[in-house]
C-alpha cells in the first residue's frame, strides 16, 4: 500500500470538509430572524412617531383655522368674544353650543374641528386669549392633546401654542 501525504484523502485532492452543515443554516437563520425582528421594531417606532408629528400638524392646522376666523371677525376679536381660558377653555369632549354670535359660532366649529383632528380625549381642549392693542390685537391659541401613543419620546399631554397678531 503506497504511504498518502497527510492531510490528502483517498479521492485526491478533496478537503476533509465539503459543504454546508446544518448548524451553519441554522445560525444563518437565527441572524436573518432577529435582523427581521429588529427591522420590524424600527417600523413600529417610525409609524408611531409620525402619526405624534401628524397630531401635531394637525394642531397647528387648527390653531391657524380659528386664527383666520378671528381675522375675518377682529372687532369681536379685539374686544375679547373669542377669549377661552382657564376653566372656559373649549374642550373637545364638550363642545359649546354656537348661538348667539358669530364668534360662539366659529368657536363651537373651532371646537368640532379639534375633536375630529386630535381625538376627544379630556386632555384635548384649545385656550385662546386676545389683547387688544391699537388697531390690532395679540392673540395667543393653546392646544393640548393627548400624545401618549408617541412612543419613548411622547408625553401625555402635547401643548402647541401659536401666537400671533391681527
Amino acid at each position: 500500500m503506497p504511504n498518502r501525504p497527510a492531510g490528502k484523502s483517498a479521492a485526491g485532492k478533496r478537503s476533509l470538509q465539503s459543504g454546508v452543515g446544518l448548524i451553519e443554516v441554522l445560525v444563518a437563520v437565527l441572524v436573518l430572524s432577529i435582523a427581521f425582528l429588529g427591522i420590524a421594531a424600527l417600523q413600529a417606532m417610525s409609524l408611531s412617531t409620525n402619526n405624534s408629528a401628524m397630531a401635531r400638524s394637525m394642531a397647528t392646522i387648527s390653531s391657524y383655522s380659528i386664527l383666520d376666523a378671528m381675522r375675518a371677525d377682529m372687532a369681536a376679536a379685539q374686544g375679547g368674544s373669542y377669549n377661552r381660558t382657564g376653566t372656559s377653555a373649549v374642550k373637545a369632549n364638550a363642545c359649546p353650543a354656537g348661538t348667539g354670535s358669530l364668534a360662539n359660532y366659529q368657536i363651537s366649529q373651532w371646537c368640532g374641528q379639534l375633536g375630529k383632528a386630535l381625538g376627544t380625549a379630556d386632555t384635548t381642549k384649545g385656550d385662546i386669549s386676545c389683547t387688544a392693542v391699537d388697531k390690532s390685537a395679540n392673540c395667543t391659541v393653546t392646544i393640548s392633546f393627548d400624545d401618549s401613543r408617541a412612543g419613548v419620546g411622547g408625553s401625555n399631554v402635547q401643548q402647541v401654542i401659536t401666537r400671533a397678531m391681527l
